[in-house]
């Protein structure tokens, strides 16, 4: 039976890695009311102290109103400093260019990075990424927008875990509870994007990262094969967004055969 825990010392160990890698800089993250970017917020503040934490808010005309207040909330909570500034000036020139939701999502989705990491370059600080292992391996993500950071503190949590963890510190119900969405487009919503619930794609992609095969993962969760072999498909289809591709010319190359 497939059952998803957190692993012991899960929390510690994202709090010492923040503290490493942020290495004493100032760090800025991008909030929006949900709960990624709420338990990394948490995170980020037991790890380097509010002081050092900059969160950002972007909303624009298609946002949620309640999302402002939510990250209203967590950011008097935690009682870091709190920039919010409307996104719609930047996005309506490409707005008059195209009419494609989904093209206008990911140019969303890359200009909140471009201004996170204007703010980052202002402070000479660093930007999280909040993304988790299950948007991760599904490529659910766009590619230089929420899958461009300098680290990703839940980038190994599944978004079981992350509710696990949410609940262990104590963020506010609400924040756990909310229907997770990336905020695209009116009522988007990642499960009904990913065509599957995260409590049905976590247990599908735990299973394949312990090597199961799609009959075991069947048997141990009764999830039926059509959906894992939608999930395996998933990952496999997403494999560019999480590699660097360079033709091998020189000894070491970087993606292949070079080692940090």
């Amino acid at each position: 039976m497939i059952e998803l825990r957190l692993p012991e010392l899960a929390e510690e160990t994202i709090v010492d890695f923040i503290k490493n890698f942020s290495n004493g800089k100032k760090v800025v993250i991008g909030l929006s009311g949900g709960i990624d970017s709420t338990l990394a917020l948490y995170l980020l503040v037991r790890a380097i102290g509010r002081e050092n934490v900059i969160g950002v808010h972007l909303p624009e005309k298609t946002s949620n109103p309640m999302d402002t207040e939510d990250v209203k909330k967590i950011s008097s909570l935690t009682g870091i400093d709190l920039m919010i500034d409307n996104l719609d000036p930047f996005l309506e020139p490409f707005r008059s260019k195209f009419s494609d939701k989904r093209i206008l999502g990911n140019i969303k989705a890359r200009m909140r990075m471009v201004y996170l990491y204007s703010i980052s370059n202002k402070v000479n600080g660093l930007v999280i990424g909040t993304s988790n292992k299950s948007e991760f391996l599904t490529g659910y993500f766009t590619k230089y927008g929420d899958g461009a950071a300098d680290f990703y503190p839940l980038g190994d949590l599944y978004k079981t875990q992350v509710r696990i963890l949410s609940r262990k510190i104590g963020i506010p119900e609400n924040i756990i509870t909310k229907v997770p969405t990336a905020g695209l487009w009116d009522n988007q919503t990642d499960e009904i994007e990913l065509g599957i619930s995260y409590d049905d794609l976590d247990k599908i992609l735990y299973g394949i990262e312990q090597f199961m095969d799609d009959r075991k993962i069947h048997d141990e969760t009764g999830i039926s094969m059509e959906k894992i072999s939608y999930v395996r498909s998933l990952v496999k289809k997403s494999t560019h967004k999480r590699n660097i591709y360079i033709p091998k010319i020189n000894t070491r190359t970087i993606g292949l055969d070079w080692r940090e």
